[in-house]
């Protein structure tokens, strides 16, 4: 049997830092929002009684390390059936360490399509469970949309649908950020009000000037990269309503409500940027196909 299911990156509109836990992670306040930006997880079953992984993207782990090898453990074993053969070949158009939640995504990818191939019927809540225990942001790419997420970033609640017509999303080439790295840098800022809380009621308004206005990321404040300013700066220049990085870093959003200048802005950073993406904000998580 063989199941595909499509993974879809994730932006940050607010990213607020609010404290360091006893546990040594992060509590953090966010707006995620899911894009029409797809890996593509194929999974089929076979007999070997191993978990396997191919993968088209350099540098992605094809062995235990891989979060989609974890998602499959962690599915056996809370469904009790370690000892099931199957091969997850994963096609990555998302960029990795980009704070897409390219890796998240593709561990949710793997849970939904394992619940529908063998047939376990695990409810929302029950794979959610499972997700938390994979990584911060799978709870979040299994459902999509527009999400207030808070704690760890598990403990999510549904908005107003963020509503931008067009999403351009920009890599830089060279610049990839170590999260660990990165919460350093940000466990130095001084403290400020969340702009989480300024989103949310940005979203319940469904004001686009005030929404793109309103776009934050501690990271980006933190981490002060040259490339992050310089993609900014492009976007601007071809009118973007308002531009951001997204989680950790380093890939850079910036929102427009006409295509045509969307496009026009695309063909800019694609005369300096190999990863350059035309997205729409959608309403759900990964699907099956």
């Amino acid at each position: 049997m063989e199941i595909k299911v499509l993974a879809p990156a994730k932006i940050n509109l607010t990213l607020d830092v609010t404290g360091k836990r006893p546990d040594g992670y992060h509590d953090i306040m966010t707006i995620m929002q899911s894009v029409d930006l797809y890996d593509t997880i194929t999974i089929t079953d076979n007999d070997s009684g191993q978990i396997t992984i191919s993968c088209n993207y350099d540098g992605v782990p094809c062995d235990e390390k891989n979060i989609c090898y974890k998602a499959a453990e962690k599915f056996f074993i809370a469904t009790r059936n370690e000892g099931q053969g199957v091969h997850i070949d994963i096609d990555k158009v998302i960029p990795t360490q980009a704070g897409l939640a390219g890796g998240s995504t593709d561990g949710a990818a793997v849970l939904m399509g394992l619940n529908r191939m063998f047939d376990a019927f695990l409810s929302p809540a029950e794979l959610h469970e499972i997700a938390e225990k994979i990584g911060a942001d799978v709870p979040f790419c299994l459902e999509g949309g527009t999400k207030y997420a808070t704690g760890i970033g598990t403990k999510l609640q549904k908005m107003p649908n963020f509503s931008a017509s067009h999403i351009v999303i920009c890599k830089p080439d060279n610049v990839s950020v170590s999260t660990a790295e990165a919460y350093k840098k940000v466990d130095a800022l001084n403290p400020h009000p969340p702009y989480t809380d300024e989103m949310i009621k940005s979203l319940f308004s469904r004001d686009m000037f005030r929404i793109t206005t309103t776009l934050f990321n501690d990271f980006e404040l933190a981490l002060k990269l040259e490339e992050v300013n310089e993609i900014k700066r492009i976007m601007y220049k071809r009118k973007a309503l308002g531009a951001s990085m997204t989680g950790s870093g380093s890939a850079v959003f910036a929102v427009y409500n006409s295509e045509r200048k969307a496009k026009k802005c695309v063909d800019s950073l694609k005369e300096k940027y190999d990863k350059v993406f035309l997205c729409h904000p959608t309403k759900e998580g990964c699907k099956i196909v």
